[in-house]
């Protein structure tokens, strides 16, 4: 079995969450490999729904080793919280496995991220203010606190030291909020530190050892390809590669180790925070209220409604060259039975040129004009159906539309929330 890269490909929400959960099972352990707990998905087992932020969807598999990599962002709080969350309702964590090597998301992270986004105004990006892009700037600026340091006291009060020499600065000088001192952060950060011993793992290394014994791994990214720091909508991003490419460095594995790279695509397309949106339809029109209605378009880590509108064809394309994409995944085919019409974007008209990806100049996308094509509707309900065969015609037509579209074979179908709502077509 080849190990895996699982991949957002449009603004996140596509139901990474639940397709992780449903092929998790076929792998020895499941990665994540970058962002913090600024991205979440909910994942349906029977009667219970779990929001998970930090600990990867393989976690409800016994058989499958749940892996926080390297390039992953920790709020230690967060993920304990998250650990008694699950244990609390018999799902057991003792599997799991925790980088060295990842990044601490400190209070005054938190403080900085907020901060940041208020001075921003009109031209915010949108962060969730949970402290990630001020914890990978610390990373970057090679003054971040690692796992490892908060195994050991004395190293954590040094460099913990050396951290808020500068940000104490930053808080005071520039924004005028609360500093902290060495003692105050240890008090609450060193207690953290016992509960979270028994996960962490040199797991870069374990990692190597588990294809070495011929396991397979399956790298579950969070956020998504527009929300790449790289290759996104670039700035309103996120601070991680986010693309398929992010799981070599978040991980600690080498490049021939990956053999497919499995995009999640969303039936429709939806986004939080700001930025561009070509296919955006306006929540007061009867459009817009359906997908968000019957979608449940709201934000597992915010609550925040998202914004929603049709799929987009060339972000699609976009998507599956930038990640490498071998199968799709097209989730939430289920919310779209209540039109008669739907509309697909198949190009962009920008200033009289026609474009079908998305183009590099941001102010070109900005500008972006969809042209459409519009597909029958099929006005059934599909919850049901777990073959694609038993999918009404003009649901399959809108499947192979899609496929043909995009250039990549879809291999899963998601009729509803639930794993067993779903139609495995082409994925082995």
């Amino acid at each position: 079995m080849p190990s895996t890269v699982l991949v957002g490909t449009q603004w996140g929400d596509e139901g990474k969450g639940k397709i992780c959960d449903l092929v998790a099972s076929e792998f020895d352990c499941v990665v994540r490999y970058q962002g913090g707990n600024n991205a979440g998905h909910s994942i349906k087992v029977g009667d219970k729904k779990f929001g998970l932020h930090l600990v990867p969807s393989g976690i409800m598999y016994e058989t499958v080793t749940p892996v926080i990599g390297n390039g992953v962002v920790i709020d230690p709080k967060v993920l304990l919280e998250e650990i008694d969350l699950l244990e609390s309702n018999g799902v057991s964590t003792k599997r799991l496995r925790l980088s060295t090597n990842a990044h601490l998301i400190m209070p005054y992270h938190i403080d900085l991220d907020g901060a940041f986004e208020s001075q921003m105004g009109k031209n915010l990006i949108g962060t969730t203010k949970r402290g990630i892009g001020p914890c990978y700037q610390d990373k970057m600026a090679r003054i971040g606190l690692r796992v490892q340091d908060l195994m050991d006291e004395a190293i954590f009060r040094e460099r913990l030291a050396i951290a808020l020499d500068r940000t104490n600065c930053l808080l005071d000088k520039v924004f005028g909020l609360p500093t902290y001192t060495v003692d105050q952060i240890c008090e609450t950060y060193l207690a953290y530190a016992e509960r979270l011993r028994p996960y962490v793992c040199e797991t870069g290394a374990f990692l190597n050892e588990q294809l070495e014994e011929g396991k397979n791994i399956l790298f579950e990214g969070a956020q998504a390809t527009l929300l790449d720091i790289d290759h996104g909508t670039y700035p309103f991003v996120t601070s991680s590669n986010c693309t398929a490419g992010g799981a070599i460095p978040g991980s600690g594995v080498g490049m021939k180790s990956v053999t497919r790279i499995l995009g999640i695509m969303k039936a429709y397309l939806t986004r939080v925070g700001s930025g561009p949106f070509p296919t955006e339809l306006a929540f007061e029109t009867p459009e817009g209220e359906t997908l968000t209605q019957v979608g449940g378009e709201y934000g597992v880590t915010t609550g925040r409604r998202r914004r929603v509108g049709w799929f987009d064809g060339c972000i699609g394309r976009y998507a599956a060259r930038v990640n490498g994409l071998t199968h799709i995944a097209l989730t939430k085919l289920d919310v779209l039975s209540e039109f008669d019409t739907i509309k697909v974007c198949v190009a962009y008209d920008v200033d009289g040129k026609r474009y079908t990806t998305v183009p590099e100049y941001a102010d070109r996308f900005d500008r972006a004009v969809p042209v459409y094509e519009e597909l029958p509707g099929w006005k059934e309900d599909i919850s049901g159906c777990r073959s694609f065969d038993e999918l009404p015609a003009n649901a399959q037509a809108y499947v192979r539309y899609i496929e043909k579209l995009v250039g990549v074979p879809i291999s899963i179908v998601a009729v509803g929330p639930d794993r067993t709502q779903t139609i495995m077509c082409g994925w082995e």
